[in-house]
């Protein structure tokens, strides 16, 4: 049943974007939107993506709201940067390391940091769970350290919400492990 539900909420997903896409709502556009979509899933399957533990609703509300204080106060910052007087700011590559366990929940939290104005993630070195970020305006030892501080903080926020100790179910290895 579940699998017959993502299956559908795909094929909705995927027609919804057609539409949009087209910028018009009509028949012609949700039955292409449908039919796209449907030729989208048989022929160009995704593999299944593992989930192994639950969805924490409070703490991904925590989470959620992190990360929308970062979005405003980082967005004030590059616009700061961006008509103040002054030299340029220093910029670097910093690493982080994430001590996440799902590959799912390490994408997510690649996709908030480069969310983020200010930073993008360069690399991934997935083995070590090593993210290697390129950082606007790290001039101070100040900056670097709120920089080492927000990973932190996002990383015990992505743990809260989706790999709690107690709900973490590892994956089987369908490769005869």
């Amino acid at each position: 049943m579940r699998w017959l539900l993502l299956r559908v909420w795909m094929l909705c997903w995927l027609m919804l974007v057609w539409v949009l896409l087209w910028g018009s709502i009509s028949a012609a556009n949700i039955i292409a939107g449908l039919t796209v979509a449907v030729v989208i899933t048989v022929l160009l399957p995704l593999p299944a993506v593992p989930v192994e533990g639950r969805v924490h609703p409070l703490s991904l509300l925590r989470l959620a709201t992190q990360v929308a204080v970062w979005l405003v106060m980082s967005s004030f910052q590059m616009a700061w940067l961006a008509v103040r007087p002054g030299p340029l700011p220093v910029n670097a590559v910093l690493r982080a390391h994430l001590a996440i366990k799902s590959d799912l929940v390490l994408a997510l939290g690649v996709n908030i940091i480069n969310l983020t104005p200010g930073t993008i993630v360069l690399e991934i070195d997935q083995t070590r769970r090593l993210i290697y970020v390129h950082v606007v305006d790290v001039g101070s030892d100040r900056a670097i350290n709120r920089f080492h501080s927000q990973i932190t903080t996002l990383q015990r926020l992505l743990v809260a919400a989706f790999e709690r100790e107690s709900d973490w179910r590892p994956a089987v290895n369908k490769e005869g492990a």
